[in-house]
């Protein structure tokens, strides 16, 4: 038996019979726009794909994370242990965070055996259905070590390389942002979009750093500039969050440098699906070398000033 959550689709009518997108206001055209080039792109022509089933995969990768989710927060030891450092000695490992991965990769592959998966803690298995889920068992594992009520679970979906799916769950609040590929982005069901641009000045712009300090030095001098140019800089500690946050219009934009596939699997899509541009510097995918998320119209200053700041620099 397929479990499915109850997850509301966009509006019906958002895309017209004839192909033009009803007005909804200037993020929800773009959607519009995006889904129709990509719904009669010839690799999606015709009714049987082969491809498997994205409403399974959310449902799944739905169930997946609210089971650990429960389990970080239910199970926390009083007294955290630190099992592992990664990057750098501020970059650690705790063993709620291996728990975490091994409950999710379980629970996946009791579902679908055959699929592919990349986690934060080593779950590196290519599969063989050309599914691929990509996990970040807890996105802020500082936040969660010293007690801080922002972290969450990720799980993202690709199938055939091209993300899907995709849930981030923050366990303490409960909330549960979930999206599929042209079917836009929800907050526990209700669908959420991103603020309309602001100027560059007036925007709240989230940001993370990474944990080597010669990169955090580099990226400090990035914010030090940035900073008298925008109303604000946040900075939450969790990637997938801060897409969210973008999603949701709890923040203008967003950019980060060092962020891994794990922490941009889910976030991503969820915040392209509430109409926000993702990418890198000069028409690059967003990736380790930087991460941008915003409106379009906010996209492109930020991306220019962050280009003249030399942002993506190593």
């Amino acid at each position: 038996m397929i479990i499915r959550p109850v997850i509301a689709l966009a509006p019906t009518g958002a895309i017209l019979p004839d192909g033009r997108a009803r007005r909804l206001g200037r993020g929800r055209a773009h959607l519009a726009r995006v889904s129709i080039e990509r719904d009669t792109s010839p690799s999606d022509a015709g009714q049987d794909t082969g491809r498997p089933d994205i409403t399974e995969l959310l449902a799944i990768a739905v169930d997946a994370a609210a089971a650990a989710a429960r389990l970080v927060r239910d199970q926390r030891p009083e007294h955290l242990a630190v099992t592992a450092t990664k990057s750098s000695a501020t970059d650690v490992v705790t063993e709620m965070d291996q728990a975490s991965e091994a409950l999710l990769v379980a629970r996946i592959r009791s579902a679908r055996p055959a699929d592919g998966f990349l986690g934060e803690e080593g779950a590196h298995e290519p599969g063989r259905s050309g599914v691929v889920w990509v996990i970040d068992p807890i996105d802020g594992t500082v936040n969660y070590l010293y007690g801080i009520p922002t972290y969450a679970v990720s799980v993202g979906v690709q199938v055939d390389g091209r993300p899907v799916a995709g849930v981030v769950h923050n366990p303490v609040s409960g909330e549960v942002w979930t999206a599929s590929r042209g079917n836009g982005a929800f907050l526990n069901g209700r669908e959420v979009r991103v603020n309309e641009p602001p100027e560059l000045a007036m925007a709240l712009v989230a940001t993370g750093f990474g944990y080597a300090p010669e990169a955090r030095a580099r990226q400090a001098e990035v914010v030090r500039a940035l900073l008298p140019r925008i109303r604000d800089i946040r900075r939450a500690g969790s990637a997938s969050l801060d897409l969210c946050a973008v999603a949701t219009g709890r923040a203008d934009a967003y950019f980060e440098q060092g962020a891994k596939p794990w922490d941009l699997a889910a976030g991503a899509l969820i915040a392209q699906e509430a109409g926000a541009v993702v990418g890198g510097l000069a028409g690059r995918s967003a990736g380790e070398d930087l991460v941008i998320a915003a409106p379009a119209g906010l996209f492109a200053e930020l991306e220019a000033m962050l280009a003249e700041l030399g942002a993506d620099r190593t």
